[in-house]
């Protein structure tokens, strides 16, 4: 299957002392239960840029222990990398002295030449042993060990971790599931996936990734966790300082972020799951139109900020439909936000709509970027918050609405992308309406305490803090 390289043994990419890393994978491996010369067995389940990244860190931190750990990730076998994107690899390859020398250590340089000279055709899985994401080719990885069979990949893993799209996530872990039907101890699984999908029948409610890991597998929601923090995939293996939370139970959640923490990626943990997996899925719809207003407006700051307060305000009251007392949009949660609104595939997407130099025919899953998630999440959002069996007090006081109607940046973006009935530039006038109301207005209005739905995270009683 092609194995990854240790790191060196004296000190590794991430600067930690041996001792150090050790210490803290024994301490994990404790709480699991592991024997001696039974290792800790880590596979990432998708290998986007995130999920490859993810893994990545992993594998530079504790793949030097061999004895004690196995990272190892799964993706499907037989996507053709096209001979633009072989061309530019080469490029890569060449511009990079480690990477260039590793790869004729491996005897491996030679099938990027003749790739490069249309003679012979590369795959994702394959490139991905030698530490190319297809999605992420400018950035290259440390080597991975890569497994294309799914069963193989998690029937054992102690952690898995989900880097799918959440399009993807019900489908694959529904397969996952039927691997692990006589398992006696069930994985911890740490998701990555940022979006939701809506149900109407038989009430409105809003299903989460974890929530569809949990349904697919029987997994309890204890063992099952989500991390998430303002961080671009390429700038965090390239040790740009970041920070992320890993949200879910106390059982895990503590353990994980000590054993995942590295000197530039601090990760904190945090007990409330539902918002931070929500905005994960929120910030990615709004990410699309930020896109779009700073392509429109030729990156006019004064446009940018006006979308971000009121995108923001929308944002908080969603959440408020959802959560009796959601963690407020501040701190790691809001720069959670700006980051994807500043700098991410989404931002890009709708940038490069609102220019022309891609169309909405093309679909949602694009070369070189994966699958644009804001795309299904906008659909799902507005199915949801259009029902009138959800309906809220209209701010003149005098009527109901539906709770989208209070979302005019959520509703331009569904006539946008999913209906396709107007323009992206309409998109300013939704930002720009002279009869909105202040967003201050719907801020206040989220945390009166009278929005709060339970029947929308399917629980008729509320749903508790994990």
């Amino acid at each position: 299957m092609g194995g990854a390289e240790p790191a060196a043994a004296a000190g590794h990419p991430n600067g930690h002392a041996n001792g150090g890393v050790a210490e803290k994978l024994d301490e994990l491996r404790r709480q699991l239960g592991k024997a001696d010369g039974d290792p800790l067995r880590i596979a990432g389940v998708g290998a986007g840029a995130w999920g490859s990244v993810f893994c990545a860190l992993l594998q530079d931190a504790y793949g030097h222990l061999r004895d004690k750990v196995q990272v190892r990730i799964w993706r499907r076998p037989g996507r053709a990398v096209d001979r633009a994107t072989a061309e530019h690899l080469f490029e890569v390859i060449n511009a990079r002295e480690d990477v260039l020398r590793r790869l004729i250590r491996r005897c491996a340089y030679l099938k990027y030449v003749e790739a490069r000279l249309g003679d012979r055709t590369l795959y994702a899985d394959e490139i991905l042993r030698d530490g190319f994401c297809l999605n992420m080719v400018d950035t290259p990885l440390c080597p991975l060990k890569v497994v294309t069979n799914l069963q193989e990949a998690v029937w054992d893993a102690d952690i898995v971790i989900n880097g799918l799209p959440s399009t993807e996530t019900r489908e694959v872990f529904g397969e996952i599931g039927r691997y692990w039907k006589e398992r006696i101890t069930p994985p911890i699984i740490i998701s990555l996936a940022k979006g939701i999908e809506a149900s109407l029948d038989p009430v409105p409610r809003i299903i989460t990734p974890t929530q569809m890991i949990s349904n697919a597998t029987g997994v309890p929601f204890e063992n099952i966790l989500y991390l998430g923090g303002p961080n671009i995939a390429s700038e965090i293996y390239n040790k740009e300082y970041a920070n992320a939370r890993i949200c879910g139970a106390d059982k895990w959640r503590k353990p994980l972020a000590k054993f995942l923490r590295q000197p530039h990626f601090i990760v904190w943990d945090n007990s409330d799951l539902i918002t931070h997996e929500v905005m994960g899925g929120l910030k990615n719809v709004y990410a699309i139109g930020a896109g779009m207003v700073a392509a429109l407006t030729n990156e006019s700051a004064t446009s940018k900020s006006v979308y971000f307060a009121l995108c923001t305000s929308e944002m908080i009251y969603i959440t408020h439909l959802l959560e009796e007392e959601p963690e407020k949009l501040a701190g790691p949660l809001l720069a959670d936000t700006y980051v994807t609104l500043l700098k991410g595939r989404n931002a890009w997407y709708g940038h490069k709509l609102a220019k022309g130099e891609l169309t909405l025919e093309m679909g949602d899953s694009i070369k070189g970027k994966g699958t644009i998630q804001g795309v299904s999440a906008v659909d799902a959002f507005y199915e949801l918050l259009s029902q009138d069996s959800l309906s809220v007090m209209h701010p003149d006081g005098d009527r109901s609405v539906a709770p989208v109607e209070m979302c005019p940046i959520l509703k331009a973006l569904y006539r946008i992308l999913i209906k396709r009935e107007l323009p992206p530039d309409s998109i300013l006038q939704a930002i720009r309406d002279e009869t909105m109301y202040d967003p201050r207005e719907r801020i206040e209005m989220a945390q009166g305490h009278t929005l709060y739905r339970p029947s929308l995270l399917g629980q008729p009683g509320g749903v508790a803090k994990a």
